[in-house]
């Protein structure tokens, strides 16, 4: 029984050691992007993200659209 207390203790200070981390990052983030310039940068990288997911459905959809009209003729 103590093993299993000692094994879930380790368990314990881990999981709390990664919540306080998790948290500081959160702090950490929250202050830069207070920065206009950080700010600016973080939605422009998100806005690309985006577009060039959008590209990448566009071709899937043109190479269906062009496997499509092969199997028509």
């Amino acid at each position: 029984m103590a093993e299993s207390a000692r094994a879930q203790h380790e368990v314990d200070k881990a999981n709390f050691a990664a919540v306080k981390a998790e948290s500081k990052a959160k702090v950490e983030e929250a202050k830069a992007m207070s920065k206009p310039s950080v700010r600016k940068a973080a939605e422009q990288a998100k806005r690309q993200e985006q577009i060039d997911a959008a590209n990448e459905r566009i071709a899937e959809a043109n190479e269906r659209i062009d496997v499509a009209k092969h199997l028509g003729k």
